[in-house]
């Protein structure tokens, strides 16, 4: 996936040399989960063509699938107006992003 230098210097990380990326399903368009990365784990992504985060737990680059299976292939990527968000769009592997075994993260609803 070609991405010039230039574009990964306009996103602004925290303090924590974090962004928040939302990732969305290429066919269906639901919003599947969201996570964060850092300059490494976007720099794998490209490079990889599969979605890869940082993990605030364990602190280290957590390939999304290696364990399970349903790996999130990147068809693209953008950032926000802002450029502290990242939204990934996927094929999402296997039909489940969730650890819970749900299509999505965003299954409980509040109101």
């Amino acid at each position: 996936m070609e991405v010039s230098n230039m574009d990964i210097e306009k996103l602004k990380f925290d303090s924590r040399g974090l962004i928040p990326a939302i990732v969305q399903d290429v066919n269906t368009k639901q919003v599947l989960m969201m996570a964060y990365m850092n300059l490494e784990s976007i720099e794998k992504t490209l490079e990889i063509g599969k979605a890869c985060y940082w993990s605030r737990s364990r602190q280290e680059l957590w390939l999304k699938g290696e364990t399970s299976g349903h790996f999130q292939i990147i068809k693209e990527i953008y950032y926000d107006c802002d450029a502290d968000t990242i939204l990934l769009v996927v094929e999402q592997v296997g039909g489940i992003a969730c650890h819970t075994g749900e299509v999505s993260c965003f299954f409980n609803r509040l109101t």
